[in-house]
């Protein structure tokens, strides 16, 4: 099936319940939190209480409450086990989000460049990790969520992740919530901390209005090559996160954009991949300056697969390197987690740098999709004309320094006890560089 006239998909439910006005300002509906557990043998222990107002998960009005309960021994061993070998275990906990309580809620650390500094002597609200609702207690949910990420911090807001992803979905991409936190382990002190939606069958349904097909993790370490016909050859390279099982409509991509000559490339690709929503995501990571996209070193991806129109989708992920954000923080010098480590970094001005996935981020990395996208002149013209588009829509209209203001008067009203105002006040000035 050609893409080239499908229009980009859309949120089935919103991020945001709200409508930006080019004021900045917002008008918000109120929200309820519905939690859900079901009884199960495994579950015969755990109990939630249904009756604490709060507000939704995603709703993006307040900075919600996020406390962990977790036994001290535990939480050290699952971070000694990723010292000494790498892996993240899961462990067993009890988190607090907005005065409800969810018991046996499983914990494992989450993320890579942002564990480099990892240890048993770190307060672990600064740890990136994701909470599953649903690991010990069968049907246990969150406004339909089993799955929470908390994010690494890497500018002392996360603005720029927060800013970055409500633009992805404004840009008409597929993207996932956000929501601003106050996250606390074990009565510690509280950090900033930002929360993502993990993509998940809930997630395809909503993005994509069906699970049918499947959804693929690009593995950080991994790529796009094509290694054969085995699924087994894909075990280290993708982790299929949702949809049907089965691996054979990603091998068959791969096995495409590896192997088909260029004229081939050119002539059928829009029957293998959704090129509009592909140009887009390209002309988007320049646009954001994002240094760890489909290309960079994180090497942060998702395929979507259509099972109606058999066609892909690069998925974003990973937005905490967006507007000149690096690993040492806005403007920062430091490892950015690649090779590519000690080139200088933009401070300021958007456009220019080149080598990224859109030309514009800049990375160390390497995808043979991309690469080859970028190389016909067909396809780069869209790509072209997208940035083009989202500069008009995004920049132009006002609309993404309306987002940026929504987003910086939340954390100064509810958050600059946690992170200063003037930081704050720093990062969006930092942000808004890029918007202007």
């Amino acid at each position: 099936m050609d893409a080239t006239t499908r229009p980009l998909r859309r949120k089935r439910v919103p991020v945001i319940a709200a409508a930006f006005m080019l004021t900045g300002s917002l008008v918000l509906a109120s929200c309820t939190t519905t939690s859900t557990t079901t009884s199960t043998p495994a579950a015969a222990e755990a109990t939630v209480d249904t009756d604490v107002a709060s507000p939704a998960l995603w709703d993006t009005s307040t900075v919600h409450e996020v406390s962990l309960d977790v036994d001290e021994a535990e939480l050290e061993s699952a971070i000694q086990e990723y010292l000494d070998t790498g892996e993240k275990v899961w462990i067993e906990a009890s988190v607090t989000i907005d005065g409800v309580t969810y018991e046996r809620v499983g914990l494992k650390l989450k993320g890579n460049s942002t564990l480099r500094d990892v240890s048993t002597d770190a307060d672990p609200a600064t740890l990136p990790w994701i909470i599953r609702l649903d690991k010990f207690v069968d049907g246990q949910t969150l406004d339909g969520e089993t799955d929470i990420v908390i994010r690494g911090n890497v500018s002392a807001s996360s603005l720029n992740e927060a800013v970055a992803l409500s633009l992805l979905d404004e840009a008409g991409l597929a993207a996932e919530n956000a929501a601003a936190t106050r996250f606390t382990v074990n009565g510690g002190s509280a950090q900033l901390r930002l929360a993502v939606q993990k993509p998940s069958d809930g997630w395809l349904e909503q993005e994509f209005g069906t699970t049918s097909g499947g959804l693929y993790k690009a593995e950080t370490g991994g790529d796009y090559s094509y290694r054969g016909d085995d699924p087994d050859s894909y075990t280290d390279i993708f982790d299929q996160e949702a949809g049907e099982s089965d691996l054979t409509p990603l091998i068959d991509f791969l096995q495409f954009i590896n192997e088909s000559d260029d004229e081939t490339f050119a002539a059928e690709l829009s029957e293998h991949l959704d090129i509009e929503s592909f140009a887009t995501y390209l002309a988007f990571q320049e646009l954001v300056d994002n240094y760890d996209d489909i290309d960079g070193p994180g090497n942060n991806s998702y395929l979507s697969y259509d099972a109606a129109t058999g066609l892909m989708s690069v998925v974003t992920w990973d937005l905490n390197l967006t507007f000149g954000v690096r690993n040492a923080g806005f403007g920062g010098g430091g490892d950015a987690g690649g090779a590519d480590a000690d080139r200088p970094v933009a401070q300021g001005a958007r456009g220019g740098g080149g080598g990224g996935a859109g030309g514009g981020a800049g990375s160390s990395g390497s995808n043979i999709l991309s690469e080859r996208f970028l190389e016909n002149d067909t396809f780069a013209a869209r790509v072209e004309q997208a940035k083009a588009d989202l500069e008009t829509t995004l920049v132009d209209s006002g609309k993404a320094t309306a987002v940026l203001d929504v987003w910086t008067a939340l954390l100064q009203s509810e958050a600059s006890d946690l992170v200063s105002s003037d930081t704050i006040t720093e990062e969006a000035d930092a942000i808004r560089t890029y918007l202007e």
